[in-house]
């Protein structure tokens, strides 16, 4: 089934160094753009992160530091990225978790500010864990009838990404062909930052979502440990969640 899109939607993948938002860097990134007329436009990008790729990532996505050390840096091609995103939805497989808070570090880190509150998010995995409970090499395969040739390529991962959500549309009469809808269906939490650190309650105030503080407001936190917000400031948070903070405190006049 062709997807129903009221704006181009982008899948994308990264595979990284590492697997902290705040320490590690985008190594590859691949991006398949849908146009609202189905028409696809593709782009494939590799980058020198300026750091060690560690022995783990290695391992999952076979990439070295020597495959990558003459590649331009992300902060090169920051803005042409972002120009491909702009105006348009966001899907991926496991996306919301890590892949989007990881480019929106990355954006942040080299001064690009690109506002991903205007997309909605569509999380392919969520789809398939609420309904199946598996992998995307098992979802590419349930869905697709075919192997998962080169997994953890970031090209391969971002194909199999788009195809098994068509899929999905094709199998599952009650999933709605309508991106709006879609993210709202594979939306885990009502984060408030990209992380979940923040998120909203059932009343709608930002709530925090770790640590301690688990469970209450924001706003009630920043009344009963004054020291918090500068914890935060001072800690690996990632940029976003920072910013969130500071709006909150800004509006709350604490």
């Amino acid at each position: 089934m062709q997807l129903s899109l009221k704006k181009p939607i982008i899948f994308f993948d990264l595979e990284t160094t590492g697997l902290s938002i705040t320490g590690d860097r985008i190594i590859e990134m691949s991006i398949i753009k849908i146009g609202t007329n189905g028409a696809e436009e593709e782009y494939n990008y590799r980058f020198n992160p300026e750091k060690a790729i560690s022995a783990e990532a290695q391992s999952v996505h076979h990439i070295s530091n020597e495959d990558v050390k003459n590649e331009p840096t992300f902060k090169m091609k920051a803005r042409e990225i972002a120009r491909i995103f702009e105006g348009c939805d966001i899907a991926g497989f496991g996306s919301s978790r890590f892949d989007i808070p990881m480019l929106s570090e990355e954006f942040s880190r080299v001064g690009v500010d690109f506002d991903f509150s205007k997309a909605r998010f569509v999380d392919v995995q969520t789809i398939f864990h609420k309904k199946e409970q598996r992998t995307l090499s098992a979802a590419y395969k349930f869905y697709c009838t075919k192997d998962l040739a080169d997994a953890h390529s970031a090209l391969a991962d971002t194909r199999a990404t788009y195809e098994v959500l068509k899929a999905q549309l094709d199998r599952y009469g009650d999933l709605p062909n309508d991106i709006e809808k879609l993210s709202e269906y594979s939306s885990q939490k009502r984060n408030v930052d990209l992380m979940g650190r923040i998120v909203y309650n059932e009343q709608g105030v930002e709530t925090i979502n770790f640590g301690k503080h688990k469970g209450k407001t924001v706003a009630e936190v920043f009344n009963s440990d004054p020291g918090y917000y500068s914890w935060i400031m001072q800690g690996d948070f990632s940029q976003d969640t920072k910013n969130v903070f500071t709006r909150i405190k800004l509006a709350s006049g604490k």
